[in-house]
Formats: C-alpha cells, sequence, structure tokens
C-alpha cells in the first residue's frame, strides 16, 4: 500500500523507494495544492529527477529559467542543476518523481514534514536535514 506524507500544501504518495527497489528508485506521486512550493532552491549530489506531468499546471524553475509542466510532459533535472517548484495556478497540480538511483526514501520527507508541523520553520534545522540527504540549497 502506498504511503501518504503531508507537507504543509504538498501531498507525496510513495510508490516505490531506496528499501523496496534495493536503491535503484525512489518514485513517488506529488500533488501541489495552489501556492504550494519548494522554497529553497536547491540541488542534488548524487541523483538525477524525472518529474511526469499528471494534472494541472506546476512550474519547475530550472538552472534559473521556469518552465511550466502540464499532464503528459516529461522534464528532467540532471544532478547537480539547481531547482525549484511552485504552483501558479487556483488548482492542484499532480506529477509523478522519479530519482535515480534512490537516495531518499519516505524518510527524508518525513523529517521536512515534523520540522514544518512546530509552525516556522527553522532555516538551519532544515538546511542540516537538507544537506544530511545529500540536497543542496542554495541562495535564491
Amino acid at each position: 500500500m502506498p504511503e501518504l506524507i503531508n507537507i504543509g500544501a504538498l501531498q507525496l504518495k510513495f510508490l516505490q523507494s531506496k528499501e523496496t527497489t534495493g536503491g535503484s528508485i525512489d518514485l513517488f506521486e506529488m500533488t501541489l495544492q495552489p501556492n504550494a512550493r519548494m522554497p529553497i532552491p536547491h540541488y542534488h549530489e548524487s541523483w538525477d529527477e524525472t518529474i511526469y506531468g499528471l494534472s494541472g499546471v506546476s512550474t519547475w524553475r530550472i538552472a534559473g529559467k521556469d518552465i511550466d509542466l502540464g499532464a503528459g510532459e516529461t522534464l528532467f533535472i540532471k544532478r547537480g542543476i539547481v531547482h525549484s517548484f511552485t504552483n501558479r495556478s487556483d488548482g492542484p497540480a499532480s506529477c509523478l518523481c522519479m530519482l535515480s538511483p534512490g537516495a531518499l526514501g519516505p524518510k527524508y520527507f518525513k523529517e521536512m514534514a515534523a520540522l514544518l508541523a512546530c509552525g516556522a520553520p527553522d532555516p538551519a534545522k532544515m538546511k542540516e536535514v537538507m544537506l544530511r540527504y545529500g540536497l543542496v540549497p542554495v541562495a535564491s
């Protein structure tokens, strides 16, 4: 059964993880409510990310360029490329995200959800968690 993780206005449904695939991939569906966003631009040190739009439109900022992702469209984010995302529309947007090789699993997202559940998150603690899992935050 897929595992659901809520992080504010984001919901992740883990379909496969590094634990279930022997480290090959992490695969999850992400739903972004209107105005949901990844507030910290970042890059990954050791994995690539492929995004497939399922519904709605999300906007991905990749290497300084905004790209709208709609249903049936894909994006590839090579490791080392700075990126973030947002939902600027007035309806939910969902996408399928695949990390290869698998690097995070649900644990990273659960830790971030716990930090955000405490009200105003501590940026230093968020940065520490991100770095521990191989996400490198970049000043916007």
